[in-house]
């Protein structure tokens, strides 16, 4: 066990951090495994845990309650701040690395404020001992370091300042996890905003869908995820926590808001390409917290590319040729046809559209015909042959070959 996480950190490195930390801070620090054993330990642990040890039964182990604090530490995505079975104080960052779970530092015990006989009291009634035992267990509370609450989170943030780039990995998932965690509680503010209506079922808030994309446009991420947290809490409220539901309501929402960034100026090839990236991840997340940090990505990820194009000279005339593309994509349509629309040779019109959406015709009318089908799979009954024939293919067989194409699924498993 110990070699799993010294085959990602040094161990040397981890006495070093640990020898550096215990004598600035003057804490007991113990570097732990998966397993809770001590790996690294720099500081006297007081005697009064060895002497409280004695009367704890091995269901209640030290080990377990630091590994049970480690995996609550990585729900939170930062240091955690616990009180352990003799209330005693103890600060835990989880060390992890590609979500395995390696080992955590533990920093402790400590007091936030001088002991007295409440403390005793408390312990004994949870673990009996005789009078003489609680009265030596008192005595030894003069061991114990005391540190004022504003310092120990102080301390916690020296703790995560000090080992989270140990893992460059560990850093980042432990970083979304908070960040998950503040969206759902944000999330459930809008919850509780609706359930105060008295409202049985809010119609949907289609004003603030419309203000999400209008803020996509202006590339206002914070302000865009802010309406998203909202909308979500709509469909959590009036529709469940149903993950399949939810995921609809999300396929449905990242391609209104690919074409949003289309519409709004951003190159189009690149636009659809990533809306079928998202839109695979979104068919494969199996939680629900997962899947609403993910759309959370997804809006970051579309404002953001209102700031990354360039208008070109030619950019009003490819908007007039994409807009007509969109009103008709379902028939026949050819390069010739739109070539004629915006009145240019179809030789110059298929270098200019090129050049300006990084697409060929044809590859340009498939996406947009694949993405009209990939809504109609996912809201309707109708049979896969009147999918591609309402969407513009001919036969079923050369959609199902483009759909699997830029999907990579076909049409029956998509649905």
């Amino acid at each position: 066990m110990k070699q799993l996480l010294y085959t990602i950190v040094p161990e040397k490195t981890l006495k070093d951090m640990a020898l550096t930390f215990h004598t600035c801070i003057k804490l007991p620090i113990q570097i732990i495994n998966d397993q809770g054993e001590i790996l690294v330990s720099e500081g006297d642990t007081p005697r009064f845990c060895a002497l409280f040890q004695k009367h704890l039964p091995s269901r209640d182990s030290c080990e377990k309650m630091h590994i049970s604090a480690s995996k609550k530490a990585i729900d939170l995505g930062e240091p955690y701040i616990f009180a352990c079975h003799a209330e005693l104080n103890h600060i835990v960052y989880p060390l992890i690395n590609k979500n395995t779970f390696l080992g955590s530092i533990l920093v402790g015990p400590f007091l936030m404020d001088q002991a007295d006989s409440i403390l005793i009291s408390t312990i004994t009634k949870r673990y009996p001992m005789s009078t003489e035992k609680a009265l030596e267990l008192y005595d030894e509370t003069e061991g114990i370091p005391v540190i004022e609450a504003s310092v120990v989170n102080h301390i916690s943030h020296l703790l995560f300042y000090l080992f989270s780039n140990l893992i460059i990995e560990s850093k980042k998932e432990l970083w979304q996890n908070n960040q998950k965690l503040l969206q759902q509680s944000r999330i459930n503010e809008s919850i509780q905003r609706y359930k105060a209506e008295n409202l049985e079922k809010p119609p949907y808030p289609y004003e603030k869908e419309k203000e999400l994309l209008s803020k996509v446009k202006q590339g206002d991420a914070p302000k865009a995820n802010a309406i998203l947290n909202d909308l979500l809490g709509y469909v959590f409220f009036s529709e469940g926590n149903s993950l399949d539901i939810v995921k609809a309501r999300a396929l449905e929402l990242c391609s209104l808001l690919s074409r949003t960034a289309i519409e709004g100026g951003a190159p189009t090839d690149s636009i659809l390409k990533l809306n079928n990236q998202f839109l695979q991840n979104l068919q494969q997340i199996n939680t629900i917290d997962t899947l609403c940090y993910k759309l959370q990505e997804i809006v970051e990820t579309f404002s953001e590319s209102m700031f990354n194009y360039i208008p070109s000279k030619n950019h009003e005339i490819t908007k007039k040729a994409i807009l007509y593309i969109s009103e008709h994509f379902n028939g026949p349509l050819t390069l010739e046809d739109v070539a004629s629309h915006v009145h240019l040779h179809p030789s110059y019109f298929s270098t200019l559209f090129k050049t300006c959406t990084g697409s060929s015709f044809k590859e340009y009318l498939n996406m947009v015909r694949i993405e009209e089908s990939k809504r109609l799979l996912a809201n309707t009954d109708f049979s896969i042959i009147d999918i591609a024939l309402a969407v513009g293919f001919e036969d079923q067989s050369y959609f199902s070959k483009v759909f699997k194409k830029y999907t990579g699924l076909t049409p029956k498993q998509f649905r």
